[in-house]
């Protein structure tokens, strides 16, 4: 695992009670997490990538793409990916934490390792490759740039985001041997080799159980298989 220890993702001091560990799932507005300071829990602040930072100029309480203050623009993942360049990889991903730290990001919301195995899938451009291998080697490089700096980088969409169409309601329909020996390999890079901070489930059912209510997926692979054991 990545030894730098990412900004804003310390073990609380003191125990949360109910209400408040149910308020961090809503946050204090669309980009940061209630602030429980005096118990251990700063509020953490996340922003868009992974093509380069994203941050809104209003109030925080929604999502305004049209208003974002200036950022870098970096090539995307899958032009990246065309490189085979690790190093290269590695330092757009420092670059990119670099420029969340100075805008007091904590966490940035990337990098986005789904395979691209539908051409109609709209979020393409945000992937590394159609190779699980690549992906997942890649997508280390990245992680561990940005982690270099501080911020923490957030792994996304756990897991098999094919398609942007619907991804809210479309369940993907994909055996285990296809997950383990394909679409969850690039997590599984990210998490053992990358040693990545965050992760960031998927909209969409996996075999008919929404992916961030899937106890098989969330805390049988990733936390007691990946993470344990990394």
């Amino acid at each position: 695992m990545n030894t730098n220890e990412p900004r804003g993702v310390t073990l609380p001091s003191l125990r949360l009670n109910l209400n408040e560990k149910t308020a961090l799932l809503s946050g204090r507005d669309f980009w940061t997490t209630q602030d429980y300071s005096s118990r251990g829990v700063p509020s953490v602040r996340f922003a868009d990538g992974p093509s380069g930072l994203r941050i809104e100029a209003g109030n925080g309480n929604r999502s305004e793409m049209e208003n974002t203050l200036p950022a870098t623009g970096f090539p995307s993942l899958s032009a990246l990916a065309c490189s085979w360049d690790g190093g290269l990889v590695y330092a757009v991903g420092t670059a990119l934490g670099e420029e969340a730290a100075s805008a007091g990001v904590n966490v940035l919301l990337g990098p986005g390792v789904n395979l691209k195995r539908n051409p109609l899938c709209g979020r393409n451009f945000e992937y590394f490759s159609e190779d699980e291998y690549l992906a997942g080697s890649l997508a280390a490089q990245y992680i561990q740039g940005v982690q270099s700096t501080g911020t923490a980088a957030c792994v996304k969409h756990f897991a098999v985001n094919g398609r942007e169409f619907a991804r809210t309601i479309y369940s993907s329909e994909v055996s285990e041997r296809a997950l383990r020996e394909v679409y969850l390999v690039p997590f599984e890079m990210a998490v053992t080799q990358g040693g990545v901070a965050c992760v960031m489930t998927a909209y969409n059912k996996l075999n008919d159980k929404f992916c961030s209510e899937n106890k098989w997926l969330i805390s049988d692979i990733l936390r007691c298989e990946w993470v344990l054991t990394a």
